[in-house]
C-alpha cells in the first residue's frame, strides 16, 4: 500500500533514521526511481561511486538496501517512501530492474518454501505426540517440580527471616536463586524472581511490591503443585508463565482463528539483552471487540517480517494461544487494509464505546482467569495528562493512574492534551500506565523510544 508521509516515519527505528531520511529527499539523489504494484524502487547516490539499490516490496512492507547500515528499515528505504508519498509522479512506471525482480523472485520462492514447511508442521503438530514427546515432557515436568519444591522451601525461609533482614548482598542471593531456576527448566519463575530483586529497597512502598511478588510466585508454586486438577486452560497459563509456551505450529493447528478487521491501538519497540528488540503490537477487533497481543522478537539487527502502523487497520485472521483469558496471538493470515489516519481524522486510540467501569471489569476478569499476564491493554476515554511530582499521570473517572513515560514523552503528550481530555490507549501492569498511543481533535501521539 502507498503510505503516508507520518506513516513513514512512523515505520523508522529511531529519531536519527528519520531525521536523516528526510535529509535525501532531492530528487537529484535518486537517479533511478521506479515502482509497480509489488514493490517501489530506487539508487541512492552516497559517498561511493556506485549509488546505493534499495527496494520496498508493497507486501509487509519488506525493505531491502545495499548500504551497509545494521538499522532496518534504513535511511534510504524510509526515504525511498517518503519521496513516493511526497510526489508519485517521480517514479517510472515499467518492469522492474534486474536487481528488484531477482529480490522479488526470491522472496517469493522463500515464502511458498516457509509456507511449505509450516504446513508440515501445522500438520505434525495436530498429530497425537509421540512416546518420546511425552517423555521429555515428563522429564522436564520433573525438573520443574524439583525447582518449584526449593523455591518453596526458599520462600519460606524469606518470610521467616522478615523482609527487615534483607540487605546489600539480599538482591544477589535473590538473583542466584532465580538462575536455579532457569536450570530447573522454569526460566519464567527465574524471570519473576529477577523482577523481585530488582526492585528491593527501590521506593517507599517496595516491601508492598515485594509481598506481592513473592506472593504471585508462591501462587504459582501451588498451582503447579495441583496441575493435574486445573483445567487445560490453566494449565496452558502455567506452561506460559513457566517459560514453556507452545510452539507457533501448535497454536496454529489447535486455534480455530478469529477473522476480523483489526485495527493497531498500540505498538512498542524496545531493545533487550543481547542484541534482541521486542515488538509488542496491541490490536482490537472491530467486529468481535477482542483484544489480542502479537509479541515478536528480532536478533542482531535483523528486521521484523511484517511491519504494523498505528492506528492501521487490517482484515487478518488470528490464532490465540490457550489459555483461561486469552490474549496472546499469532497472525494466521493477513492483508494490510486501510492506512492510518494522520491529524484530527486519526483513528481513534481505543473504542469509544468503553465506559470507565466496563474497562477496569475487563481488566479484573482477566487478572482472575490468569494471575500471571504480566501487561493488559487499557483504553482510558475522557482521560486528562497532567505533571505529578516528578513525574507524569492521568486523571480518569475520579482515578490518578501514574504514567510510565520519560521527559520528552511526557511533554509531548501535555503537549497535545493542553489540559483537555484525550483517549489514551496504553499497557497497565498492575501498578502504572505505559501510555502507547492517544487521540483528540488536536492530532494524534503514538509511543516512540525517545
Amino acid at each position: 500500500m502507498d503510505l503516508s508521509a507520518e506513516s513513514v516515519l512512523a515505520l523508522a527505528p529511531d529519531a536519527a533514521s528519520a531525521k536523516a531520511a528526510t535529509g535525501l529527499l532531492k530528487p537529484g539523489k535518486w537517479p533511478a526511481l521506479g515502482a509497480n504494484d509489488d514493490a517501489v524502487w530506487g539508487e541512492c547516490q552516497g559517498s561511493g561511486s556506485r549509488p546505493y539499490q534499495t527496494q520496498v516490496a508493497r507486501s509487509g512492507p519488506t525493505f531491502k538496501c545495499s548500504c551497509p547500515s545494521q538499522k532496518f528499515p534504513c535511511k534510504h528505504a524510509l526515504a525511498l517512501l517518503l519521496l513516493r508519498a511526497k510526489d508519485a509522479s517521480l517514479f517510472t512506471a515499467d518492469t522492474p530492474p534486474a536487481w528488484v525482480a531477482e529480490w522479488l523472485g526470491a522472496r517469493a520462492e522463500r515464502a511458498q518454501k516457509k509456507e511449505d514447511k509450516q504446513r508440515e508442521k501445522i500438520a505434525a503438530a495436530s498429530a497425537e505426540p509421540t512416546a518420546a514427546a511425552l517423555k521429555s515432557m515428563a522429564q522436564r515436568w520433573k525438573q520443574i517440580d524439583a525447582g518449584v519444591a526449593e523455591l518453596q522451601q526458599w520462600l519460606l525461609d524469606q518470610l521467616a527471616r522478615g523482609l527487615g533482614s534483607l540487605g546489600a548482598q539480599s538482591r544477589r542471593d535473590w538473583q542466584a536463586m532465580a538462575a536455579r531456576l532457569v536450570d530447573a527448566k522454569a526460566p519464567g519463575l527465574g524471570q519473576r524472581l529477577n523482577h523481585a530483586a530488582e526492585g528491593l529497597m527501590q521506593g517507599a512502598d517496595w516491601p508492598e511490591k515485594t509481598l506481592r511478588r513473592l506472593g504471585l510466585l508462591q501462587l504459582a508454586c501451588e498451582a503447579i503443585g495441583r496441575r493435574s486438577a486445573l483445567s487445560e486452560a490453566a494449565r496452558s497459563d502455567l506452561r506460559i508463565m513457566l517459560g514453556w509456551p507452545l510452539e507457533k505450529e501448535a497454536v496454529l493447528a489447535q486455534s480455530p482463528g478469529v477473522a476480523d478487521r483489526w485495527q493497531v491501538v498500540g505498538l512498542v519497540q524496545e531493545e533487550r539483552d543481547n542484541n534482541m528488540h521486542e515488538r509488542r503490537v496491541w490490536l482490537r477487533g472491530q467486529q468481535s471487540g477482542r483484544h489480542a497481543l502479537l509479541l515478536e522478537h528480532a536478533f542482531a539487527g535483523r528486521g521484523f517480517e511484517q511491519s504494523w502502523l498505528c492506528h492501521g487497520v487490517y482484515q487478518a485472521t488470528l490464532a490465540f494461544y490457550p489459555g483461561a483469558a486469552p490474549l496472546r496471538a499469532l497472525v494466521a493470515s493477513s492483508t494490510a487494509d486501510t492506512p492510518p489516519a494522520a491529524g484530527p481524522d486519526a483513528a481513534p486510540a481505543g473504542p469509544v464505546d468503553l465506559s470507565p467501569e466496563q474497562a477496569w471489569a475487563d481488566l479484573a476478569r482477566r487478572i482472575a482467569a490468569n494471575p500471571w499476564i504480566p501487561l493488559h491493554p487499557l483504553h482510558c476515554h475522557g482521560a486528562t495528562p497532567c505533571r505529578h511530582g516528578e513525574g507524569f499521570g492521568l486523571d480518569w473517572a475520579g482515578r490518578h493512574l501514574p504514567l510510565t513515560l520519560n521527559e520528552t514523552q511526557g511533554w509531548a503528550l501535555l503537549a497535545l492534551s493542553g489540559g483537555q481530555p484525550l483517549s489514551v490507549m496504553g499497557e497497565w501492569n498492575g501498578e502504572a500506565l505505559r501510555p502507547l498511543a492517544a487521540s483528540s481533535p488536536e492530532g494524534v501521539w503514538n509511543w516512540s523510544p525517545l
